[in-house]
C-alpha cells in the first residue's frame, strides 16, 4: 500500500529549496514586491509551516496556464449546459411540477455537497501526501487506504473502480450526443420531405464524421469549433424559451406530484442535468487560486446556484407551456413548422457534435492513455493501434445509439447509474474515510451517519433508477407494448396539433 502511495508524492520534495523555489514561482502572492522585507517574511513563514509539517497543497500548485476565477466559472457553466438541461421538462413531467420544484432543489444541493466533500477531501489528502494536486481516482485511492480496514483493502481497486464508472459516463453521454444529433436533424427533414426519415439512417451518414472528428489529438484544433458552438448553443437556448413563453403558461391539466413509478425516471435525468462531478477536480486544479474554488461565495457555489436555478425554471416553464405533450428534449418539442424551430435543432445539432469529441476525450484518454499504450508503445505501429482504439470507441457508442435511440431513457440511465455512485455516494464514502481517524466520540458518529445515510440514498437511487429506465428500454421491445404507446402518443399529437 505504501508503495503505490509514494507514486502521488511530486519528485524531488526532499529538496526543502527546489520546493518553496516552485510555490514562489506559482503563486502570485510570494513574488518579489516593492518590499523586500516582506518578502522574506513570507518566505520565512511558509518555510515555518512546512517544516512545522502544515503543508498546503495551494501554496505548491504549478500551472503553466492557469485560469482566473471567472474563467473557471465560465467553463464550470459551460460543461453544464447541454443536453441534459433539455430534458428537464420531460423530467417534470414525470414528477409533477411541485415535486419537480422541491426534488430539483433537494437533488440539486445535495449534489452542490457532494462536490464540496470530494473538494474538501482532495485538499486534506494532498496536504497529508504533500502533493500539490490529486485527480478523482487518485483521491479515491488515497481516501480509502486511510479509512476502516474492510475499505483500505479496497483502495488499490478503487481507482479502477472510479475510472469504470467515469468510463461508462462519459460514454453513456457520447450516445445521448449521438441520438440527439440525429433527432434534431431528423425533425427538420421530416417537415421537408415527404415521408419521414429513420433516425438510424441519420446516425450512419453521421458515422464517418463522428469518427474523423475524435481522431483530432489535441483539443486546441477544436477551439475554434467549439467557440462556434457555444455562440449557437447561446442563440438556441434563446430561441427556445421565446416559443416556451410565447405559449399560454398554464396550471391547468398539468399534475402538481407525477405518477409515483415515473419518479425513478425524474431522479436519473437531473442527476444527469446537474452533476458535473468528472469536471470538478481539473476546473479546481487548473485554477489560479484554487482556494477560491470550494470557499463560501467561490466559483462552485455561484455556479451551481445558477446551473440550479436554470434547470429548475427550463423544466418549471417548459412543463407548463407544453404539458404531457413535451417531448426527450425540449428541441424536439417547440413548434416543429417553424422556421426559427428547424434552425434551433440544426444549431444545437452542430453544436453537440463538435461537443463529442470533447466527451470522448475523457474516454480515450482512460482507455488509451491510461492503459493501453504502454502494451503498444514498443511496437512500430503505435499511431495505428491509437486510431484503432479511437474507432472501436466511436463504434461502440454508435452502436449502442443505434440499438437504443430514446434519449430520455439513455439520460435517465446514465444519471442513475453512473452519478448516483460517483457522484454522490463515492464522495461521502471517502469523507469518512478521511475523517475516520481524526474525529472521535460523538462527532464521528455523526460523521460516518450523515455519510452512510447519503450513500444509502444514492445505491437506493441506483438500483431503482436503473432498474426503471432498463425496464422502460425493454419495454420498447416489446411489440404490444409498443403498439399500444404508439397508439397512445398518436392521439395524443392530433390532440396537441388541434389545440
Amino acid at each position: 500500500m505504501g508503495d503505490r502511495l509514494k507514486k502521488l508524492r511530486v519528485e524531488d520534495r526532499n529538496d526543502s529549496y527546489n520546493s518553496f523555489s516552485a510555490a514562489i514561482n506559482s503563486r502570485e502572492q510570494l513574488t518579489p514586491k516593492a518590499n523586500a522585507h516582506t518578502y522574506a517574511i513570507e518566505l520565512n513563514e511558509l518555510k515555518r509551516k512546512e517544516a512545522a509539517g502544515d503543508y498546503d497543497p495551494y501554496d505548491h500548485s504549478d500551472i503553466e496556464h492557469p485560469t482566473t476565477n471567472f474563467e473557471t466559472l465560465i467553463h464550470l457553466l459551460k460543461s453544464s449546459f447541454g443536453t441534459g438541461i433539455l430534458a428537464m421538462p420531460l423530467a417534470f413531467c414525470h414528477s409533477g411540477y411541485i415535486l419537480g420544484i422541491i426534488g430539483t432543489a433537494i437533488i440539486g444541493l445535495l449534489c452542490t455537497y457532494c462536490m464540496h466533500m470530494l473538494v474538501r477531501t482532495e485538499y486534506e489528502l494532498c496536504k497529508r501526501k504533500k502533493v500539490p494536486s490529486l485527480t478523482y481516482p487518485g483521491t479515491a485511492e488515497a481516501a480509502l487506504s486511510e479509512g476502516p480496514e474492510f475499505l483500505a483493502r479496497l483502495a488499490p481497486y478503487s481507482g479502477t473502480i472510479s475510472n469504470m464508472f467515469l468510463l461508462l459516463y462519459q460514454l453513456g453521454i457520447c450516445c445521448v450526443y449521438t441520438v440527439f444529433v440525429a433527432e434534431n436533424i431528423k425533425y427538420v427533414l421530416d417537415q421537408h420531405l415527404a415521408n419521414p426519415v429513420d433516425e438510424r439512417i441519420i446516425m450512419l451518414i453521421l458515422l464517418l464524421p463522428l469518427v474523423f472528428i475524435n481522431y483530432i489529438k489535441n483539443l486546441k484544433f477544436l477551439a475554434p469549433l467549439t467557440t462556434i458552438a457555444n455562440i449557437l448553443t447561446f442563440v438556441s437556448f434563446a430561441i427556445i424559451f421565446y416559443f416556451i413563453f410565447s405559449k399560454k403558461i398554464s396550471f391547468e391539466n398539468r399534475e402538481a406530484v407525477g405518477d409515483y413509478r415515473d419518479f425513478p425516471l425524474y431522479f436519473g435525468t437531473v442527476l444527469f442535468a446537474l452533476e458535473a462531478i468528472g469536471m470538478i477536480m481539473p476546473l479546481k486544479n487548473e485554477m489560479k487560486n484554487p482556494e477560491n474554488f470550494g470557499s463560501c461565495g467561490g466559483v462552485l457555489n455561484i455556479g451551481m446556484f445558477a446551473v440550479i436555478s436554470l434547470y429548475l425554471l427550463t423544466g418549471l416553464f417548459g412543463y407548463l407551456a407544453y404539458g404531457e405533450h413535451v417531448l426527450g428534449s425540449i428541441s424536439y418539442t417547440i413548434d416543429p413548422d417553424k422556421i426559427a424551430a428547424q434552425v434551433c435543432k440544426i444549431m444545437l445539432a452542430f453544436a453537440i457534435f463538435t461537443t463529442h469529441a470533447l466527451s470522448m476525450y475523457v474516454a480515450i484518454d482512460i482507455v488509451w492513455t491510461q492503459n493501453l499504450v504502454r502494451r503498444f508503445e514498443k511496437s512500430n505501429y503505435v499511431t495505428i493501434w491509437e486510431y484503432f482504439i479511437r474507432t472501436c470507441l466511436v463504434l461502440l457508442t454508435f452502436g449502442i445509439a443505434v440499438a437504443v435511440p430514446y434519449i430520455d431513457l439513455f439520460i435517465s440511465l446514465v444519471g442513475a447509474f453512473c452519478i448516483s455512485f460517483s457522484g454522490i455516494a463515492f464522495p461521502a464514502i471517502m469523507d469518512s474515510c478521511v475523517q475516520h481517524k481524526e474525529v472521535h466520540g460523538t462527532k464521528r458518529v455523526l460523521v460516518h451517519t450523515k455519510n452512510l445515510a447519503i450513500t444509502i440514498f444514492a445505491l437506493v437511487g441506483l438500483i431503482v433508477g436503473t432498474t426503471t429506465s432498463l425496464q422502460k428500454i425493454i419495454s420498447k421491445f416489446d411489440p404490444i407494448v409498443t403498439a399500444h404507446s404508439s397508439s397512445t402518443n398518436t392521439t395524443s399529437s392530433s390532440n396537441f396539433t388541434s389545440t
